[in-house]
């Protein structure tokens, strides 16, 4: 059996944001293999990581990110919360923020989440997607399926959380974060996004030309 040192443990405390005494034992579980050891750590922590979600403690830490593409000519500020300086240090934590960045950069997302879409544009929505399901002549309990499948397709396009990954699409942004919630071991947070594309504001006519 292979020695677990501390220096192993510090580094998968550096990767994982797990509490030193859990990194030593999943190291001597799994024989100082430190992949592996990830992988059973966010294992062990998808459970709690539900709870954590919710558990409604203060994340007054984290990480503004920013992302500039290649040509300069599209950037992006993120900022994620988590609850400590310690998870925000970690590889775990700065890996997320940055993926988050890259998406954002490359998706239409308007929102973070459902609850950032302002009342009156979801019932406006809802009003005119079932005036036009009512318009195509469909009945109304029909109607009403064809309405909750529109806005489910524009939260899939407006809402960050809702989105597939970019870099792996059979998950949501929204299972990312719970993914790495399980291996730092506290709540996190995507609180706002900003995404700059150069030209955007200028008159149709200017970016024409």
């Amino acid at each position: 059996m292979v020695k677990v040192t501390a220096q192993m443990v510090k580094e998968l405390r550096a990767a994982t944001g797990a509490g030193p005494r859990d990194c030593k034992n999943i190291l001597q579980e799994t024989d100082g293999d430190v992949q592996k050891a990830i992988e059973m750590l966010k294992e062990k922590g998808m459970a709690k990581a539900a709870k954590k979600l919710v558990s409604g403690r203060p994340m007054k830490e984290g990480r503004i990110e920013m992302y500039q593409h290649f040509n300069n000519r599209l950037g992006v500020l993120v900022e994620v919360n988590c609850e400590t300086d310690f998870v925000a240090a970690t590889e775990g934590f700065q890996t997320f923020c940055r993926n988050i960045a890259i998406h954002v950069a490359s998706s239409s997302a308007s929102y973070v989440s459902r609850d950032d879409i302002p009342k009156e544009l979801l019932e406006q929505k809802e009003a005119e997607q079932l005036k036009l399901a009512m318009d195509e002549g469909k009945p109304e309990n029909i109607a009403q399926k064809i309405v909750e499948g529109r806005m489910k397709k524009f939260f899939d396009e407006e809402v960050l959380m809702e989105q597939e990954f970019i870099k792996d699409d059979s998950k949501t942004i929204s299972d990312l974060l719970r993914e790495v919630v399980a291996v730092v071991g506290e709540n996190m947070k995507i609180t706002r996004f900003a995404r700059f594309e150069l030209g955007e504001t200028a008159p149709k006519e200017e970016v024409e030309e």
